[in-house]
């Protein structure tokens, strides 16, 4: 196939990567001139996504156009009327992910039961709110641009924490001269926190569903800037009864969007029930690449099948998958990337199986004079995979190649699955959630 490669920041570079070993002719257009050098070396770079459109078109049915980030929803819309066969997202996923109220009330609609939310489009406003409804809230910001830490998890039960959070940012907008974007209050819920996620292709969900458990945090234990992700727990077994009852409901709402990619619900599971938080309708980073460590067919099959319209069905392996996201300084800033931690070299062990090597997901990566070093904006380096029958041996799979990599100063989690392993999978089956 001719694939075309839609983002800002290469973050799909990993699975374009596993393509051109499927064999596959792929060009990438990356719209952020900060990232252009990543995968440089690797991956065959095209200035404008529009100039390449010929391209594709050219290749008939052999054609595909991948788009990465939220945002671009009412284009790839477009795209799919002009003929084009695409996959990535839709205008209605746009929607469902970037204004969290919509999607709490889609959710509702459906069914489904959410946690007591509130927007607000300015701080005062959110501020009075906590005062006179002292509680313990989770801070969310609708808009994509924003950075995962700027997102805040309360933990006093007065929300006086938040109260405090919010003050710090109004000043922050204030002396900006800008108005902040809009952003929700939700009520904290204790339980944990479980995804689950499958592809959509226009009509209906298909393929197998899967489940996984992100570790958000930098540090071990939890501590630390919200990063997005720095490791992940995946399993495409166990997930039918919790899909069933929750994500499968968005359905008719998908399909009259038209959407046609992957779609995740992150939620959380406790003795109450299970509370949809939010969605992400597009290819999630670095969530889809630890999926595709337990893919049993090419990628390159798996996506097209999908964005023809297909059945989408494609065979998986059993038990788990474990990733772990690897980086360097000033990570997760990027104030001061240039001096601390780009160019650093990476030195992979000299021998490589053809698994190991498909285990190794880069990312801010690229080859500088014949040597791979980081690139990019921000230190995130790459992710490492691995998986077995239980999570204990994928992450022993995972950590043991981990440890055969040379990467000055590289920073990483190592607890991923820990807690999950110990406590989180006897809960979701006591609490019956687990098939």
């Amino acid at each position: 196939m001719r694939i075309l490669g839609i983002g800002n920041y290469n973050e799909l570079g990993s699975v374009y990567l596993r393509l051109i070993r499927e064999g596959h002719d792929v060009r990438v257009h990356v719209a952020e001139p900060g990232s252009h050098d990543v995968l440089g070396g690797l991956v065959e770079h095209a200035p404008s996504w529009e100039a390449a459109l010929p391209w594709i078109r050219e290749a008939g049915d052999d054609g595909l156009i991948v788009f990465e980030e939220v945002g671009r929803g009412a284009l790839q819309d477009q795209l799919r009327r002009d003929g084009f066969r695409v996959i990535g997202g839709s205008a209605i996923g746009d929607q469902l992910e970037e204004d969290r109220a919509f999607g709490q009330a889609q959710l509702r609609d459906v069914g489904l039961r959410t946690a007591p939310a509130t927007s607000f489009a300015d701080f005062d406003t959110a501020i009075a709110f906590v005062t006179a409804h002292p509680l313990r809230y989770v801070l969310k910001f609708d808009e994509s641009y924003l950075t995962s830490d700027a997102n805040y998890v309360g933990m006093r039960d007065d929300g006086a924490d938040v109260i405090a959070i919010m003050t710090r940012y109004r000043q922050q907008y204030r002396d900006l001269g800008e108005d902040p974007p809009r952003f929700i209050l939700m009520h904290h819920v204790q339980g944990i926190e479980t995804g689950l996620g499958a592809f959509f292709n226009g009509q209906d969900f298909v393929g197998p569903i899967n489940l996984d458990w992100e570790h958000k945090r930098f540090c071990n234990g939890d501590l630390g800037e919200l990063t997005g992700e720095m490791g992940t727990v995946v399993s495409y077994r166990g997930g039918d009864k919790l899909f069933a009852a929750t994500l499968a409901r968005l359905a008719p709402v998908l399909r009259a969007g038209g959407h046609v990619g992957y779609v995740n619900l992150n939620t959380i599971i406790n003795a109450d029930g299970v509370w949809p938080l939010e969605l992400t309708c597009r290819f999630g980073y670095p969530g889809f690449a630890i999926l595709s460590a337990l893919f049993d067919e090419p990628c390159g099959v798996i996506l097209s099948r999908v964005a023809r319209g297909g059945d989408g069905h494609f065979a998986t392996r059993d038990g788990y998958g474990v990733g772990v996201v690897l980086t360097v300084p000033p990570f997760p800033y990027h104030h001061g990337y240039a001096e601390l931690g780009k160019y650093t070299p990476i030195c992979l062990p000299e021998e490589l199986t053809a698994q190991e090597r498909a285990d190794l997901h880069f990312a801010e990566v690229g080859l500088v004079g014949g040597q791979l070093m980081t690139v990019g904006q921000i230190g995130y380096v790459m992710v490492v995979t691995g998986r077995g029958a239980t999570i204990e041996s994928a992450q022993r799979a995972t950590y043991d190649l981990v440890g055969r990599i040379a990467i000055p100063n590289v920073r990483y989690r190592t607890d991923i699955g820990d807690v999950l392993r110990t406590r989180g999978l006897a809960e979701l089956t006591r609490l019956g959630w687990l098939a």
